[in-house]
């Protein structure tokens, strides 16, 4: 971080430490945490559009960590990401035909321009949008519309895995299902991997086989889906999972609350990174940093409590 009128350096942001994963074929791996641990920036370091400036990044059995990019060329019709906002995402100056057309003007230039439009077109159906959208500009969309566009140009290459960074976030509540609904049938239907990113635990819980979540930076348990909702071991996923919100008006009687703020990754805590809110804390998680263990089959947790 550069501040002052000389921009000089006066902290170094640790986005993601010490965070270790796997993403198996055919699976939606959820991720989620609160607004700046990391989690977008992962999925950015996974795809190569943000660099590692540490550690290694493998993808059926080959380390994309070491690769020039004209060698992660070759890698990018298989990864894609469906971002955040369906607007920005979207060239304003292009149409929606364009936008959905262009990763084949960049990847299969052997196709003529009849080729790739019947593609586009097929494309369009299996996402929901009309052949006459074909040549309207995103302005002239609805949000659920634009983010229909994004995950058509996502699939368009067959990817084996997709990175859904937020893709509901910035949309109506009444669109949110329509849109996951889609992804779940896509996926079923190309066998898709997916990566799904979120701060909605129960959007996430909708969508997803296994769960991790993320603390400042940090990985603090992974699981599968009911484990992590009916036997969370981490206090912060316990904090998450009791308050989140109820189907019935009812208050919850077992509600966690977490005391202070989240702390700077700037100048994280000593030893465990949640220690300072944590109502479980002891001595041993001021001065040392916790490994993530595998506390039960195929259950991880970053805590001393259960080393």
């Amino acid at each position: 971080m550069k501040e002052g009128v000389l921009r000089k350096v006066k902290g170094c942001v640790k986005a993601l430490d010490r965070v270790s994963l796997d993403i198996y074929r055919g699976e939606t791996l959820g991720l989620v945490g609160e607004s700046g641990c990391g989690k977008s920036t992962l999925g950015k370091l996974i795809l190569r559009l943000e660099e590692p400036t540490d550690g290694t990044i493998w993808f059926k059995g080959k380390n994309i960590s070491e690769c020039n990019k004209q060698s992660m060329r070759s890698f990018r019709r298989e990864m894609q990401m469906i971002f955040q906002d369906p607007y920005s995402s979207l060239d304003f100056r292009k149409t929606a035909g364009y936008s959905i057309e262009e990763p084949f003007l960049v990847h299969e230039k052997l196709l003529t321009k009849h080729e790739r439009k019947q593609k586009v077109l097929r494309l369009m159906d299996e996402v929901g949008l009309l052949r006459e959208h074909f040549d309207r500009y995103p302005h002239e969309f609805s949000g659920g519309q634009r983010q229909r566009i994004g995950i058509a140009r996502a699939i368009a290459l067959n990817p084996e895995l997709v990175i859904c960074d937020e893709p509901v976030s910035a949309l109506d509540v009444s669109i949110q299902a329509q849109v996951i609904n889609l992804l779940k049938d896509l996926q079923e239907k190309h066998s898709l991997t997916y990566l799904f990113i979120s701060h909605d635990l129960a959007l996430v819980k909708h969508i997803s086989d296994r769960i991790t979540v993320m603390y400042l930076g940090q990985i603090v348990e992974t699981a599968a889906r009911e484990t992590i909702y009916t036997r969370p071991f981490h206090p912060y996923t316990q904090a998450l999972i009791s308050a989140s919100p109820l189907p019935t008006t009812k208050v919850r009687k077992d509600r966690i609350i977490l005391a202070g703020d989240v702390p700077s990754s700037i100048d994280p805590p000593s030893g465990c990174y949640f220690h300072p809110r944590c109502p479980r804390s002891k001595g041993l998680c001021k001065n040392e940093k916790p490994g993530l263990r595998e506390v039960e089959s195929n259950h991880f947790v970053r805590c001393f409590l259960y080393s």
